[in-house]
């Protein structure tokens, strides 16, 4: 059977799991965060097959989140250095490891998000860069973007239509007031 494929699909999630929806491509991405670059270190840390990981590095390559670098022509070998592409993944893996904390790690978390100077743990949450507000379900909805075809405004209007578990089913929908991003003191 083949795999469908979502590169041509217009949500924008479905075209980005075409990329990445492989779960070695996140641990690979992961890793190249954490400065690995090279097969031999990609391979000790994530424990993969070598076919496995030539295939997910040449993904990576193709999809513009890796870029392959000669370092050694002697044998002939490559880096794998993250693109801007890549590197904005991190903001994605890290919400995914907080969801992860959250969710699935029960004896509690083996790995967290500190600030650099202070060592003070941090809890990352995704906020609207313009007001500095957090993106929470009740303040903010899925909207038609200016591509979006017939299809893809259907789904969203349907969508809208339908209350969140926290929301009382009535049709009237109150809208708390805008809070100010800064804070006083």
């Amino acid at each position: 059977m083949q795999r469908k494929s979502f590169g041509n699909v217009e949500c924008p999630i479905a075209r980005s799991l075409e990329r990445v929806g492989e779960w070695w491509s996140l641990l690979i991405i992961r890793d190249a965060l954490h400065g690995l670059t090279r097969f031999d270190a990609f391979q000790k840390s994530l424990g993969i097959a070598p076919n496995m990981l030539t295939r997910r590095l040449n993904a990576l390559v193709a999809a513009g989140l890796l870029e392959r670098r000669r370092y050694s022509e002697r044998p002939p070998r490559d880096e794998y250095v993250l693109t801007a592409s890549g590197r904005d993944l991190r903001p994605v893996l890290l919400a995914l490891m907080a969801w992860g904390n959250k969710h699935f790690a029960p004896e509690g978390a083996s790995v967290l998000l500190a600030e650099a100077n202070t060592g003070a743990v941090a809890d990352p949450v995704l906020v609207d860069r313009t007001s500095g507000r957090p993106i929470t379900e009740t303040d903010y909805r899925l909207v038609p973007g200016p591509a979006a075809g017939e299809r893809m405004r259907q789904r969203l209007a349907s969508a809208s239509q339908t209350p969140s578990p926290d929301q009382d089913a009535s049709p009237q929908v109150t809208r708390r007031p805008r809070r100010s991003a800064k804070k006083s003191g």
